[in-house]
């Protein structure tokens, strides 16, 4: 199936509430699909993607501008007080053999500074509400993902692999792939795992611990039982301090023990990357004739990019 240019999913009727949002916002692909962008313009900007327990989808060279929930909830409980969010910009929920390739996720035009201040949280700071959720999140026993040459720009809480701690079932589950993608300006998780097994190679971050928008908090997130293995993976993330693998990984739940990460090559501005505190016993290894493209941690900035997001296929 060939994408051609914007298909808008409120059809020129902007969405009144929540529940219209929901009812009229997804675009649900069914099994043995594929659907590619045709050339640089294929555009959803009001809707998501979701691939709910079905096998073999292919999704290709499509932008998308993460959806913004028209009525984010006020949870007092969620720290000092936090709004949360519906709905990613892509979904695979329970679903098996997912390739995602050069597609773009964004929070822009309406980035989260262009949002208004709402309640006050115990600590009587006004808090800006927040109407995005994930970009691309995998849950529910995925199985044989793989998220390559994508863009993910101007977005917090960017990759969620597992959505809870006392969600057992996905041991043993979860394996992805992250490979030659640019994550530009992401607050964190890129990705946050749990459980999974997680293969994070030749990917390109960049991002600011300052930026006012979307600060640099971590980059891949070493959270319960996850097994993540890295390769020659770039951080150029300002003010964090050149080498520091805490800087960039670490355990976002530290009531939980950290999980497992192993590192080859990766560098963190310009210095290889040293001083991990996670656990290197992932308790697997990459399957043998598994493809991907392997380059040398020199060649990795460069190549992400010129290759990653829509347009360059």
């Amino acid at each position: 199936m060939k994408w051609a240019s914007t298909i808008d999913m409120t059809e020129g009727k902007p969405y009144t509430n929540h529940d219209d949002q929901k009812n009229r916002g997804e675009t649900k692909l069914q099994p043995n699909t594929t659907i590619i962008g045709v050339g640089s313009n294929a555009y959803l900007p009001n809707g998501w993607f979701m691939i709910r327990k079905v096998d073999n989808v292919i999704i290709r060279n499509i932008k998308v501008t993460n959806p913004c929930d028209l009525e984010p909830e006020w949870d007092s409980n969620d720290g000092p007080g936090n709004y949360n969010s519906e709905w990613d910009g892509l979904t695979v929920d329970g679903a098996t053999h997912v390739w995602i390739d050069h597609m773009s996720f964004t929070d822009a035009p309406l980035t989260d500074d262009k949002l208004p201040l709402g309640k006050k949280d115990k600590n009587g700071v006004a808090k800006r509400v927040q109407c995005h959720d994930g970009a691309l999140d995998v849950k529910n026993a995925s199985d044989y993902v793989t998220v390559s040459n994508t863009v993910f720009e101007k977005h917090d809480k960017n990759d969620l692999i597992g959505q809870s701690d006392s969600n057992t079932s996905d041991e043993g589950h979860q394996t992805i792939s992250f490979v030659g993608n640019l994550f530009r300006d992401i607050g964190q998780r890129a990705p946050r795992v749990r459980f999974g097994m997680v293969h994070a190679a030749n990917n390109y971050y960049v991002g600011s611990k300052s930026d006012p928008t979307y600060p640099h908090l971590y980059s891949i997130g070493t959270g319960l039982r996850s097994k993540i293995i890295s390769d020659n993976n770039v951080f150029e993330i300002t003010g964090a301090a050149a080498c520091s693998c805490t800087a960039v990984v670490k355990n976002p739940n530290t009531d939980n023990p950290e999980g497992n990460f192993k590192d080859t090559g990766s560098i963190v501005n310009g210095t290889t990357l040293t001083g991990c505190t996670a656990p290197t016993a992932v308790g697997w290894s990459l399957p043998s004739g598994y493809p991907y493209p392997k380059l040398a941690t020199s060649q990795v900035k460069a190549a992400v990019l010129a290759n990653a997001g829509t347009g360059k296929i």
